[in-house]
């Protein structure tokens, strides 16, 4: 067996699923850059296991909690299923490793990089709605995301820009504005360094492998601190 095909079995252990659709999940494992006359990629299969594990964490979420506001479950919803969350998740069942990339995508740190895993896991999740119905779908991705829907909720973590613009408005302050400082490393492992600014306050820095992820933790940063003084 190659590497990939071991790495395949693996990832379909750690699911609890082989699938009988060999193409379906060669499908969902299949970048785009590895696209080819006979190969679909998994553009498709991400658009739906979007709206999949969107539906499967709503109705966790609701049933969790009958007297949750709507913005608080808007806010916990985002922070359970957005790419970070899918990166995470991708990462722990080694979905990197079984992906079908190109030599090149490989060689440049494609396998580990947030965007693409996040967006395999979505690709992963419609391939086992399509395969196995929605009921047991949810019971695989509820297994998935368990480590996260148990972590302690804290709503600044999950949308610290949106928390920070809302504590702006409230002080009367202009939104805060964010600009990048430095970018430095590899292209296939860079760092950006960020600034967020809020009027009459001292700016805050932070640094991350991701351009929106420095975003959030300067974000963070910063609202910790101004409800630290307050």
């Amino acid at each position: 067996m190659d590497p990939r095909a071991e790495a395949v079995a693996r990832l379909e252990g750690r699911l609890g699923h082989v699938f009988a659709d060999r193409d379906l999940i060669e499908r969902a494992l299949t970048h785009a850059s590895a696209r080819g006359p006979r190969r679909k990629d998994n553009e498709r299969l991400e658009f739906l296991g979007d709206r999949v594990l969107g539906l499967i964490i709503a109705s966790t979420l609701i049933g969790a909690d009958a007297d949750a506001e709507v913005g608080d479950l808007t806010r916990r919803l985002h922070g359970l299923v957005n790419g970070e969350a899918c990166a995470r998740v991708a990462q722990a069942i080694g979905l990197g490793e079984a992906m079908r990339l190109p030599p090149g995508e490989t060689r440049r740190g494609a396998r580990e990089l947030g965007s693409i895993l996040g967006d395999a896991c979505e690709a992963v999740i419609a391939a086992l709605y399509i395969e196995l119905g929605l009921e047991r779908a949810a019971e695989i991705v509820l297994d998935l995301w368990a480590p996260l829907l148990s972590a302690p909720h804290d709503p600044d973590e999950i949308d610290p820009k949106t928390r920070l613009q809302e504590w702006a408005a409230a002080h009367g302050r202009p939104p805060p504005a964010y600009r990048q400082l430095e970018r430095k490393g590899p292209a296939h492992a860079p760092n950006f360094t960020v600034e967020v600014v809020v009027e009459r306050e001292t700016p805050q820095t932070a640094t991350a492998g991701q351009l929106r992820a420095a975003e959030k933790a300067a974000a963070l940063a910063l609202l910790r601190r101004l409800k630290g003084a307050a």
